[in-house]
């Protein structure tokens, strides 16, 4: 049978009031008239790569510097003008949930100032890599998509963790950057990387002197499934991991405040979202930069989902889950969220802990996963572990054995240690590649040899169906404790809580054949938005086709010019005739 793994996991391994509207933004851009024929001029490079702002709600436009003293190739012409907002823009993102929704937000923002987002990168005139740094392989595949852009001529665009946290890479040298806390100006960046320019937005966003979350939550955005919110409540991180990465991308934790992460949600469930997915680099230690706890966001979040609408929570370090586990067994038995929750472990021994910097020991992981596998009925505890850390024994590694065996995790991420540039653990003498790699198999042969759905069969349960299964055969539905449950693929089933009886069940998903179609309710209160429409638009835009936009624009720009000369020659005329 088919096994279906999520698409966007939470990943563990990472890691002021004069704020310049988008609108006020984009109106000092200059517009581009067509002309027959077109100078071709070399490539400009405009650097904004150093320093920091004391408040990044005062960035703007002027942060974009042009050099004007390239030479004019009289042989060489470009027929094609430069109308900004009508090019095609291939996104492509990997990683996390959070690196996901920065992904729709860039795509969104794009969409809404008239540029065609596609899927054909071949079709494209710019292609934007959204990156993740956390392991190896998720690296060397956008390097391999920076050269290919690069083979083929391609205007390009890098954003993500890995140009925010080693901008001065190689291989994206003189490749314009959208960082990781500067997502709202990703239009800016495109438009300029179209008129040949390099771009480098690197700066951390501040707010009376003080890191905040990130960009607007109500910026534009194109959901990849328009049935699920991903909702990032807060960027970077307290801890100092020895083998993360990710952490010098996204930085200290700066969280947003719980009024911006509620609003969001409300809109969210008004544009027909049933489904939302918090995320972070640490779900656990939300608002300690600004005096807010998780749980007091969570209930303040759980009030405003719809009755039948879901809400799961994301990653959670030990250390800050065990501050609140009498508060977090309330929130999760709570009927509108998902019993499940991911707490990475890492390494099931303390000498591995302590050399990672993990602050916790494993009796305090041992404490958080009895505790509300005692108080949460069939919760569902994810965790994650790291194989061949540097210091890793073979005694450490039973130790990290016998942990998965006393809890047998339905869901284990399974990582062979990667040494991250820059990283202290890649300083350590490291364990040989063969018998880091015989240790996760040994211990996937553990993982793989129980089974923890059977006993479900024959039971009965509401799910809520939102994605299809990676062999396109079935929808995937989750119940209360979002097991992943195969139902069939009918199109009215799609967005629907139902009711299901477990047939048969496999190491990764259950099977549910519906027991009645009366009890298949709608639970979101508006209709869901269109694959690829963008979120946060008045409807009279989302009515009108996008690559009408930039000419509306630009036929704007000629009235307002036509009026400003009338009134010109008026007032020569004035001063000419009265001699004032």
């Amino acid at each position: 049978m088919p096994a279906c793994k999520e698409i966007m996991d939470d990943i563990e391994d990472i890691i002021g009031s004069n704020e310049v509207t988008p609108s006020e933004r984009f109106s000092n851009k200059q517009q581009v008239v067509p002309k027959v024929r077109l100078r071709k001029k070399k490539r400009k490079d405009v650097d904004d790569e150093t320093g920091s702002n004391t408040n990044s709600n005062q960035s703007s436009a002027a942060d974009i510097k042009t050099s004007t003293n390239g030479q004019e190739d009289e042989d060489e012409f470009d027929h094609k003008s430069i109308i900004p907002g009508t090019q095609k823009i291939y996104v492509k993102t990997w990683g996390c949930s959070h690196n996901n929704s920065d992904g729709e937000y860039m795509a969104g923002q794009l969409a809404a100032y008239g540029y065609q987002i596609t899927g054909n990168s071949q079709e494209a005139d710019l292609w934007l890599l959204n990156s993740c740094t956390v392991k190896n392989p998720a690296e060397d595949h956008f390097r391999n998509d920076v050269k290919h852009a690069q083979q083929q001529g391609k205007q390009l665009v890098v954003a993500g963790c890995v140009p925010q946290g080693q901008p001065k890479l190689g291989y994206i040298h003189g490749v314009s950057i959208v960082g990781v806390q500067q997502i709202d100006r990703v239009v800016e960046v495109v438009e300029e990387t179209l008129k040949g320019h390099t771009v480098r937005l690197l700066k951390q966003k501040k707010k009376d002197g003080k890191k905040i979350g990130g960009a607007a939550l109500d910026l534009p955005k194109i959901r990849k499934n328009p049935l699920i919110e991903i909702l990032a409540i807060n960027t970077g991180c307290l801890n100092q991991c020895t083998y993360c990465k990710t952490k010098h991308a996204r930085g200290e934790l700066g969280s947003y405040h719980p009024d911006e992460l509620v609003e969001r949600a409300k809109q969210s469930f008004q544009e027909g979202v049933c489904e939302i997915w918090l995320t972070s680099e640490d779900t656990g230690a939300y608002g300690k930069d600004i005096g807010v706890s998780i749980t007091e966001l969570l209930w303040q979040l759980v009030e405003v989902i719809p009755e039948g609408c879901r809400m799961r929570i994301g990653m959670t370090n030990p250390p800050y889950i065990l501050e609140h586990l009498e508060e977090m067994s309330k929130i999760l038995n709570h009927p509108r969220v998902y019993s499940f929750l991911h707490v990475p472990v890492q390494s099931g021994s303390d000498n591995v802990l302590l050399d990672m910097r993990r602050e916790y020991s494993v009796a305090d992981f041992r404490r958080v996963v009895d505790f509300l596998r005692e108080r949460v009925p069939g919760i569902t505890i994810a965790t994650d572990i790291i194989c061949g850390f540097p210091t890793e024994t073979d005694e450490d590694f039973e130790e990290t054995m016998r942990l998965v065996e006393d809890y047998k995790f339905p869901s284990l991420f399974m990582n062979q240690f990667f040494p991250r540039p820059g990283t202290p653990a890649a300083k350590m003498p490291q364990v040989p590649a063969q018998m880091k790699k015989a240790r996760t198999k040994k211990l996937s042969i553990l993982f793989h040899s129980y089974r923890t759905y059977d006993h479900k069969i024959g039971q009965t349960q509401q799910v809520l169906a939102t994605e299809v299964s990676h062999d396109k055969q079935y929808y995937v539905a989750h119940n209360k404790c979002y097991d992943q449950v195969l139902v069939p693929m009918k199109e009215e089933y799609m967005g629907k809580m139902m009711e299901v009886t477990i047939v048969e069940t496999g190491k990764h998903f259950l099977k549910g054949v519906l027991v009645s179609e009366a009890d298949v309710v709608t639970p979101s209160i508006a209709k869901p938005l269109e694959l690829g429409q963008v979120s946060g638009l008045p409807q009279i835009l989302q009515e009108e086709p996008a690559e009408s936009w930039p000419w509306l624009r630009i036929t704007l720009f000629i009235v307002v010019l036509a009026a400003v000369l009338d009134l010109a020659r008026l007032l020569l005329y004035y001063f000419l005739y009265t001699g004032d």
